[in-house]
């Protein structure tokens, strides 16, 4: 038994997947054609997909937010997960990524459920705030670019209601993070910088998952 986490060995992954997530013939199907993306590795991984629809069918989310939707499988899992009444709005700045999404929403029969917002995300978190839509979101997931992390994270502080739950993709950035600060690039530097951020803000309830390239799971406070 270990009290640290586990070497994740290529045979022990093959084991995870093998029982630790639900797939679907769609899903597949979506990181196959995603796998051919020349930026696929921005593309979550299976088990983080099944755990954060896990999380939105637990937190009973009806009302969710996305901030980075490239070919769209978080987006489809988390608009799979979400009742039929239910709503997420997507925030992109490329036509071109979020085609494939499109095209998979479409599919799964959730494009109902998916507002894809093209523009600037902090235009849109902003235009939302301006509308009345603070404190009205039940979960937001953070998955863009790392030098507006802070920004994303903030704005969504102010979207999401008490007991709403945001989580931060690539927190752990392949270990670069615990690099000594005069070897951490731009983004690394950012991702860091949330990380202690979020670790000391009473505002939240937070838990830092050690999954895929690592999640921060933070719970608005009252």
């Amino acid at each position: 038994m270990s009290t640290q986490i586990l070497n994740l060995t290529e045979n022990l992954y093959r084991y995870l997947l093998s029982v630790g997530v639900r797939d679907s013939e769609l899903l597949q199907q979506l990181r196959e054609e995603n796998a051919q993306h020349p930026r696929s590795v921005m593309q979550i991984a299976p088990e983080q997909g099944q755990f954060m629809g896990l999380l939105v069918q637990l937190l009973g989310v009806k009302k969710a937010l996305e901030v980075g939707v490239f070919t769209g499988y978080s987006s489809l899992i988390v608009a799979m997960a979400l009742p039929e009444d239910g709503q997420l709005i997507a925030c992109d700045i490329s036509h071109e990524y979020t085609t494939m999404a499109r095209k998979y929403w479409q599919k799964a029969g959730v494009a109902h459920k998916v507002d894809l917002r093209i523009a600037p995300a902090l235009e849109t978190l902003d235009q939302l705030i301006a509308e009345g839509h603070s404190n009205s979101f039940d979960f937001a997931f953070i998955d863009a670019d790392k030098s507006n992390y802070d920004n994303y994270y903030e704005r969504a502080l102010q979207l999401v209601r008490v007991g709403g739950l945001i989580v931060v993709d690539n927190v752990l950035w392949s270990g670069q993070v615990a690099e000594p600060m005069e070897r951490q690039d731009n983004r690394t530097q950012h991702i860091h910088a949330l990380n202690e951020k979020i670790h000391g803000d009473e505002r939240v309830a937070m838990s830092l998952v050690p999954m895929a390239d690592g999640l921060m799971l933070a719970m608005k406070r009252a």
